[in-house]
């Protein structure tokens, strides 16, 4: 794949596509037009509504007779408005005023609530209450207050009174309504509880018992950030995606109804130099959105108080954050559009298949706006729900480095997969010109005799193993241990590697380097995989320090549990099987795949994916290191069993220290947080002489496989 072609195709694609005024308005017009106007509009318009309900008296009908002090106390307010009887039928005043009805059962008190009395969950089955009902809707009144017979002579007595507050919860006026009433009739209780104590010559708070007070410890920042958390990837997400949804259907579709399509395939350029330029152009398209959308957005959130009497106060670090985590999630979508665009015929055929993929994304948007849903460890490869779960977890700040990390590591991995899936649609010259082709006709798996993986297989076949090996780790968790590393490494690394490589028919030494290397070479391989934990475990952690909950995380592993497990195990389980299957997935079939891009990038490529497997960004550097290692040695001797030793030497010699607590002391390991500089500096030299020696020795590969 040439890179000057692909910008070229890439350069066309984007001035074709900005001349459109739909991809123009949803990539700019609209966030920037619809956002202040539709929320500050109608946060205004909340506010003017609110302002209109706290000028306007509440009108209240009071069935029964109040005592004359709790009616001058809610008249001297200037908001409540007593109608005495108002919409009450003669049916009902008779009933109260003869005492033939009765109040409802008393609901149980909420004792973590307020002291706001109980509110039953539905309506009562009484004349009453019917009576009530109609009267609100019949705008009579905004509430009704029922005081039940004989109020004034029970509190005289001391008895308790029964009052009842009828309203109707669709209508705000009625809700304004019944607040202002529970508010006086709870002060005037409060003061009639505080006479009765003086009367009775009992100690303050005898009638209350308990005060219980409800302190809101989150900070103002919180408070903002958690409605800006529920908001913002929702809208970043959706209108990002919709931005490319035109400019992918204009691209792929829309090529084919203007016949420009047929003249792309018959310029001499690859079909990855089409796809590469096509998907830039798409991309690019998106990611202006998702910038016009995060300014948009974070402008007319400073400008709304979505809390009363709070401003929003985001930090300017979440929207960057925010923005770094939206790039692997549009990266797939897009891919998606064009690989499904592509089977469309014209614009509207398009639409019509790209549209549910659009609207797919609004099940678990809207999913991650209920309070309570949460990032965890099953989330976390859920994609699009782990990016706007970890957004609201940012914007609330609950959120951790390594949680980023693995979230964003996910959505790679399904970022990988389709655009792998979108470059395997653009090679089938077929499809593009317009020809019918089902979407199961696409996967080709019929076997290829002598072929040899490609990058894009490597990728898949990383993405894939990924996720296999996350969530069967996490459904083998209670089977121990050494079940999950055996399971993990055996089910989810080695035998699907053996299986696609025989399916596909994949030439086996040629793949796996099955090759035995020379002596010098195997004993310079024994010395890198001595001494390789030295510079990854010693150097190279000192740049990020990991937090004491990773080491202990270690030092189980290492010991197999809690307990330690016999050396023989451990030096099987932790240090013989990982090299063999982790040795035949990077360094076997993941650098095969690779070996195209020539020697250094296929095995800084192998090696990045290495580190990135072990889903820590405190171990990426380190694990990098070992996999650059043990894939120069895996490639100056074409022989897997070389990258075997070095892995196999580097973790059984861990294994081996974890169980050894006088070999540390002697170290001087123990209580040290780092290795020592002497140990770093001598692991250095014979790691570099191992290196040197692989380097020198012509005769590092026999040329007869294994």
């Amino acid at each position: 794949m040439r890179p000057a072609t692909v910008f070229t195709i890439y350069r066309k694609e984007l001035r074709e596509a900005l001349r459109d005024r739909r991809t123009i308005f949803m990539m700019i017009g609209l966030p920037i037009l619809l956002y202040p106007l539709l929320m500050i509009g109608l946060s205004r318009l909340q506010e003017g509504q609110e302002a209109a309900q706290a000028a306007r008296a509440s009108r209240v009908a009071v069935w029964g007779t109040l005592p004359l002090d709790a009616q001058e106390r809610m008249l001297k307010s200037g908001k409540i408005e007593l109608l005495p009887w108002a919409g009450a039928s003669d049916l009902v005043r008779a009933g109260l005023e003869m005492d033939q009805l009765k109040p409802p059962p008393r609901p149980p008190i909420d004792l973590e609530g307020d002291d706001k009395p109980p509110v039953p969950k539905k309506m009562p089955d009484a004349i009453w209450a019917r009576a009530a009902q109609q009267a609100i809707l019949d705008r009579k009144a905004d509430a009704i207050l029922i005081a039940w017979p004989d109020f004034g002579i029970k509190l005289q007595r001391g008895d308790m009174a029964v009052a009842s507050i009828l309203y109707d919860s669709v209508r705000p006026d009625s809700r304004k309504a019944r607040d202002r009433i529970s508010d006086h009739l709870r002060q005037y209780r409060l003061d009639l509880l505080a006479v009765r104590e003086t009367q009775n010559k009992l100690p303050d708070g005898f009638a209350t018992g308990i005060d219980i007070q409800n302190t809101n410890v989150a900070s103002e920042q919180r408070k903002s950030g958690m409605l800006v958390g529920m908001l913002l990837p929702y809208m970043l997400i959706l209108f990002s995606a919709m931005s490319g949804f035109y400019a992918a259907i204009d691209m792929t579709a829309g090529e084919k109804e203007r016949g420009t399509m047929q003249t792309l395939l018959c310029a001499p350029v690859e079909s990855l130099e089409i796809i590469g330029g096509k998907f830039l152009a798409v991309w690019s398209i998106a990611m202006i959105a998702t910038v016009v959308n995060l300014l948009s957005l974070s402008l007319t959130f400073t400008r709304l108080k979505l809390i009363p009497g709070i401003q929003t106060s985001v930090p300017v670090t979440s929207y960057l954050i925010a923005f770094v985590m939206l790039v692997p999630i549009s990266l797939m979508i897009n891919a998606v559009f064009l690989a499904v665009g592509a089977f469309a015929k014209d614009f509207k055929d398009g639409q019509n298949f790209l549209t549910p993929i659009l609207m797919s994304l609004l099940v678990p948007l809207v999913a991650t706006m209920t309070p309570g849903i949460e990032l965890n460890g099953y989330l976390a490869f859920v994609p699009v729900v782990n990016i706007a779960l970890l957004i609201k977890g940012v914007f609330l700040g609950e959120w951790a480095a390594d949680t980023l990390f693995l979230v964003m590591l996910s959505s790679l991995c399904y970022a990988s997969i389709a655009l792998v899936f979108a470059a395997h649609i653009f090679e089938r010259n077929s499809l593009l010109l317009g020809g019918k082709e089902h979407l199961s006709g696409v996967f080709d798996f019929s076997r290829h005799p002598g072929a040899r993986p490609t990058p894009a297989v490597s990728m898949l076949v990383f993405a894939v193993a990924l996720v296999m090996a996350f969530y069967g780790s996490l459904s083998l968790t209670r089977y121990g241990l050494p079940t999950v590393l055996i399971v993990m490494q055996f089910g989810f690394f080695l035998l699907p590697c053996l299986a696609l490589v025989r399916l596909k028919g994949y030439d086996f030494v040629e793949t796996f380097s099955l090759r035995l290397p020379s002596l010098r070479a195997s004993a310079a391989c024994i010395l890198i995989g001595l001494s390789a934990w030295t510079v990854a475990g010693g150097l190279l952690v000192r740049l990020l320090p990991p937090p004491e909950s990773l080491q202990k995380a270690m030092e189980r592993l290492l010991l197999l549990d809690d307990k330690p497990a016999p050396l023989w195990q451990a030096l099987v389980l932790v240090g013989l099987i990982p090299a063999l299957c982790e040795e035949a997935l990077f360094r076997g079939l993941i650098l095969s795949g690779f070996r195209r891009l020539g020697m250094w990038p296929a095995i800084l490529a192998t090696s990045l994916l290495f580190g990135l497997a072990h889903a820590s960004i405190y171990r990426l550097l380190p694990t990098f290191a070992l996999g650059v290692a043990f894939g120069y040695a895996v490639w100056k001797t074409r022989s897997l069993a070389a990258g075997i030793i070095c892995h196999a030497l580097n973790n059984g010699l861990m294994a081996v220290l974890a169980r050894s607590k006088d070999i540390i002391e002697e170290l001087g390991l123990s209580g040290s947080k780092y290795i020592p500089w002497t140990i770093i500096g001598a692991g250095c030299v014979v790691m570099v002489l191992g290196l040197w020696l692989l380097s020198q020795d012509r005769d590092a590969a026999r040329t007869d496989p294994i």
